[in-house]
């Protein structure tokens, strides 16, 4: 496979292990349509190259992920990067539902891929992971934590419906109760207490993280991969993950509409609002 060191998007196999890395920490590791197209073909890349037989996602240190990019979709995206999904719909570009549509085609082929690949993937999360970035974690195989991350369902703060796959995974790991929970209070909550809520199957120490997170991904490359694929599939079928593909499409229309709504304008001004104010107001 090609290996790519460079970008937002770091695609790397050593030995057995493929590493799946986010780097665009000048924007909270959020996704336009640039990085989130670059994300699905390398997560293809590696789900599909035999020689690969369990993936690590992660994000750099102070960030896994924070979702879509808003900045991005305040300012309308890029004509180019949206023409190519979308021809000759110039008029519709430019409203926040149709960039935030873009963004998810990619993102849910990421998903869809990671749950259909025949391998392990685990998310490995320092910092924060909210919104996208929580589906993104959720949506793999196992998810280990260091000491210092963070979990938040966030998108209530701009008053969008939910995507990425969090409202069909969330009833699933935690139950009804508990997804609307973490969905209408969107609690922020630290590794220990995505752990005790079932988002997270292990936490280790800040200073053990990358050889723990090493040690597990060794662990899991080494399991007959026959048998891991076959145990997969069993799995997915008994949890309902095979009309996960058709939630994503549903997801998607209700967040446009959330997205191109008054709610999601004025929530938007109050998001960067408070990012603009000084700390301690």
């Amino acid at each position: 496979m090609t290996e790519s060191t460079e970008g937002p998007i770091r695609c790397e196999r050593r030995g057995a292990v493929g590493w799946l890395t986010l780097d665009r920490s000048e924007r909270f590791n959020s996704l336009d349509v640039t990085t989130a197209r670059d994300l699905r073909r390398a997560g293809l890349q590696l789900a599909r190259d035999p020689e690969v037989r369990c993936v690590v996602l992660r994000g750099t240190r102070d960030v896994f992920c924070s979702g879509v990019d808003l900045v991005y979709v305040r300012e309308g995206g890029r004509a180019e990067d949206l023409a190519y999904l979308t021809p000759g719909a110039a008029a519709e570009q430019a409203r926040p539902g149709a960039v935030f549509k873009q963004i998810l085609e990619y993102v849910n082929g990421t998903l869809s891929e990671i749950r259909r690949a025949p391998k392990p993937f685990v998310a490995a999360v320092e910092g924060v992971a909210a919104a996208g970035g929580l589906g993104l974690a959720l949506c793999c195989d196992l998810v280990v934590a260091s000491e210092r991350a963070s979990f938040e369902w966030a998108y209530g703060k701009t008053g969008l419906s939910g995507a990425e796959g969090l409202t069909y995974l969330l009833p699933r790991l935690v139950g009804l109760r508990g997804a609307l929970d973490l969905a209408l209070l969107s609690p922020r909550l630290d590794a220990r207490a995505a752990l005790r809520r079932g988002l997270v199957s292990e936490v280790f120490a800040d200073a053990d993280f990358a050889g723990e997170v090493e040690a597990l991904a060794g662990r899991l490359a080494a399991l007959p991969a026959g048998a891991v694929a076959r145990m997969k599939r069993l799995i997915n079928r008994a949890s309902g993950m095979d009309a996960f593909d058709a939630h994503l499409g549903a997801e998607v229309e209700e967040l446009v509409a959330s997205a191109d709504s008054p709610e999601f304008a004025e929530g938007l001004e109050r998001f960067f609002d408070r990012r603009r104010r000084p700390r301690g107001d």
